[in-house]
């Protein structure tokens, strides 16, 4: 009697056709990983990346394993500091789409859970997060990143009134230190101690802003979380960006300030821009500000660049910045400009061959700003034509929503060991599929902008 097997499930195909519209190097990471555990796909995001071959992707690599070191510099000794840098040479990743929230945030703990098992899976020492800063403290009514998460309420983070909590932005809004009061009063709960020992540490400590409050309690939570230190988060966010921008800038030869500051550059690379917005993938694009935001009493600006000057719309007392080398370099090193979305993902991810791993819409962002460098390179140019043919292959990968529980962190952490939480974890998600966890790629299916995308294109 012959045994008959049956076939291993495959990914819906409908949904594979509408994502390799735009994004087929993320269909290719689907189709190898369908059924392979969720610790091997990551594994896989976390796999060697091409070193940098062209002149301007070697300079921006440069560029960041430069501001890296000065980030590792102020979190760690400097013997570890050198490994890590070597382990991000050969495996350049970013996990990406991370909103700068507590990691009791659900979906913040899921994307960020996910970079720790590729890390550990490839026997990295650290991760590197990137934490987006321009949001505001509350977004909505008490969510954001002024609340904290706690499953069945929330507590009010820093203290701060709701006034403020909308019109400061986590970048700028600071000093700020912890609402022990409103805290201690979980403390009787009997899961508490795996996450509130931990915040109430720093319960005495000011901070400068929101967002170094965010990253230094989420850098010692995860701690907390894998005691053994299998794997360290490094989070940076779009300060780092804003340092890397700066010295991009420093020298008028540089790749960035032909694009901005030589006029036929510039227009190439605005009608690309243009051209991007109004194609059937423009929905993807942020396109709220002009090249940079403006930071102006603890508030991320929208700007607009009229008559050579970056300036608040409507504002006659707003910011007004020259555009200009010098001054945006100053500015961007003085904290009163970030670069917005597609400036900081070229210089983190794009130009120096950085694989970036984000969400459903950054995907497909990420891949429309790959194609508008593409459509602004000057293919007369030697180093530009070498670049051109080096960003043939893009980097750029799904992770956050990949693990996507519908509990609540503190639901999820309640029935793990105390102490060794991650562990357990790397234990569950090496069992689970990545079929089965994506539930069939029912994010995807249920994606308003995807959907869209298909049946434009009459898939």
């Amino acid at each position: 009697m012959t045994a008959v097997f049956a076939p291993a499930p495959t990914p819906p195909v409908e949904i594979l056709a509408v994502l390799s519209l735009l994004c087929p190097e993320v269909v290719r990471d689907i189709e190898q990983n369908w059924n392979a555990s969720v610790s091997d796909y990551a594994r896989h995001l976390w796999r060697p990346v091409a070193r940098p071959a062209s002149r301007p992707a070697i300079a921006a690599r440069s560029i960041l394993r430069e501001v890296l070191h000065q980030r590792l510099c102020a979190i760690m000794q400097p013997e570890e500091i050198g490994k890590i840098l070597e382990e991000f040479e050969h495996r350049p990743v970013i996990q990406s789409g991370l909103h700068c929230l507590l990691l009791m945030d659900r979906i913040t703990f899921d994307a960020l859970l996910l970079a720790w098992l590729g890390a550990v899976e490839n026997g990295l020492s650290a991760f590197f997060g990137f934490m987006g800063t321009t949001m505001t403290m509350e977004t909505i009514g008490r969510e954001g990143p002024g609340w904290l998460d706690v499953g069945d309420d929330k507590v009010n983070l820093f203290g701060m009134g709701r006034h403020k909590l909308c019109r400061k932005s986590v970048c700028a809004a600071g000093p700020v230190t912890l609402n022990r009061r409103a805290l201690e009063a979980v403390c009787d709960e009997t899961d508490a101690s795996r996450w509130l020992g931990t915040l109430l540490a720093s319960h005495d400590k000011v901070f400068a802003t929101a967002a170094d409050a965010l990253t230094e309690l989420n850098e010692d939570l995860v701690a907390g979380w894998d005691r053994s230190g299998m794997a360290l988060p490094v989070l940076i966010d779009d300060r780092l960006a804003a340092a890397a921008m700066a010295r991009h800038l420093d020298h008028d030869g540089g790749l960035l300030s032909r694009l901005l500051f030589e006029p036929a550059r510039r227009r190439r690379l605005e009608h690309a821009l243009q051209e991007a917005a109004s194609s059937p993938f423009g929905r993807f694009l942020p396109n709220a500000t002009a090249y940079f935001w403006g930071i102006r009493e603890e508030r991320v600006r929208k700007l607009v660049l009229e008559n050579g000057q970056l300036i608040e719309p409507d504002r006659p007392h707003g910011l007004s910045i020259p555009f200009e080398r010098p001054h945006l370099k100053q500015a961007l090193l003085d904290g009163v400009l970030l670069p917005d979305l597609f400036l900081t993902f070229l210089v983190l991810a794009i130009l120096p061959r950085v694989r970036v791993v984000g969400g459903l819409r950054q995907i497909g962002y990420v891949a429309v700003f790959h194609s508008i460098l593409l459509a602004a390179l000057d293919e007369n140019a030697p180093e530009e034509r070498d670049l051109a043919a080096e960003l043939q292959v893009r980097e750029n990968a799904w992770g956050t929503r990949v693990i996507d529980e519908k509990i609540s962190v503190r639901e999820q952490l309640a029935g793990l060991p105390e102490g060794a939480p991650f562990a357990d974890l790397l234990r569950q998600y090496r069992s689970r599929t990545f079929a089965e966890t994506t539930d069939d790629l029912k994010l995807v299916r249920e994606n308003a902008r995807w959907c869209k995308i298909g049946r434009a294109s009459g898939l």
